[in-house]
């Protein structure tokens, strides 16, 4: 094994393998269709829309179309059509009450990421619209 120096945190001095920490990676990795849904999950929290109309719901409890339309100056359909795809997966849930139908938060775990996600960007913006402006975090 070699102690290697890392370089601007990009890369080694000294090309190595660690066996145990790969080892330990590959025993604790999510399996690949796990991986997928992941990315699947961060792709639609990652869109600006949907991430607004989360957050409303996130700060309401529970809203219906109407009024996540008024509260975030989305179009109407634009909202009924992001909210078709967030129900389909299973992160927000809708609850009709004559003739509207009202959304929230599928689960505790929808609340946590949108918190730490908040969370993240207020702790080190700069960085983070950095390596978006960049493209290291969108492709």
């Amino acid at each position: 094994m070699f102690v290697t120096e890392v370089v601007g945190l990009d890369g080694c001095t000294v090309a190595c393998v660690h066996p145990e920490k790969v080892a330990m990676v590959w025993a604790n990795s999510p399996d690949p269709e796990q991986l997928g849904q992941v990315a699947a999950m961060f792709k639609l929290l990652g869109d600006p829309t949907r991430a607004r109309l989360l957050y409303a719901v996130l700060e309401a409890g529970e809203l219906c179309v109407c009024d996540l339309s008024a509260a975030t100056g989305i179009a109407e359909a634009t909202v009924s059509q992001a909210l078709r795809l967030l129900r389909a997966s299973g992160v927000v849930t809708g609850r009709r009450q004559g003739r509207n139908v009202f959304y929230r938060l599928s689960d505790a775990h929808v609340r946590m990421l949108l918190d730490l996600s908040r969370e993240h960007v207020d702790h080190d913006p700069p960085a983070v619209t950095s390596a978006a402006q960049h493209g290291k975090v969108l492709s």
